[in-house]
């Protein structure tokens, strides 16, 4: 599952929680596991015991984890969002936009598609809606398609 060169865009909340994942898997939960599994294999006949099974199933599936974390960490690229520079003029990873829809306004944060989440407003900048903020500046309208049709937003703030 090599990506080869691809950036891994974080902020540094995101990079934060990924190595405080990472932490807690290395540190707590496998430890843990491998109790069990000596544990487990202790008890005798390894054929007929779930437990031994499960914490096995358990193990690779942490180990996997871990791997996975080891390969983003070594790909993540900070981003700075935040801050009052002439730089927020335009919209880029890490910015919160303020946006105009149907009369509505809506906040949302561009990060990297390994943040991304819908229901905490963070949307990715590979997202249709983020590819269509990426550059823009206060004052323009983006259209993106949507499944009910065209979406038209006006930006509003940038920060």
């Amino acid at each position: 599952m090599h990506n080869g060169d691809k950036k891994i865009y974080l902020t540094r909340e995101g990079l934060a929680e990924l190595k405080k994942e990472h932490e807690e898997l290395s540190k707590i939960k496998r430890p843990d596991v491998l109790s069990r599994v000596s544990q487990a294999r202790d008890l005798g006949d390894l054929s007929e015991n779930a437990e031994y099974a499960a914490a096995r199933e358990e193990l690779s599936f942490i180990d996997g984890r871990l791997d996975e974390l080891e390969e983003l960490l070594k790909q993540a690229v900070v981003i700075n969002g935040g801050g009052r520079t002439a730089r927020n003029s335009v919209i880029k990873l890490g910015s919160t936009v303020k946006l105009h829809i149907k009369g509505k306004k809506e906040v949302f944060k561009v990060v990297g598609e390994w943040e991304a989440d819908p229901k905490e407003k963070k949307i990715s900048h590979e997202s249709p809606l983020g590819k269509a903020l990426m550059g823009r500046k206060v004052g323009e309208k983006v259209e993106v398609e949507a499944p009910a049709g065209k979406l038209v937003y006006s930006i509003v703030s940038i920060h």
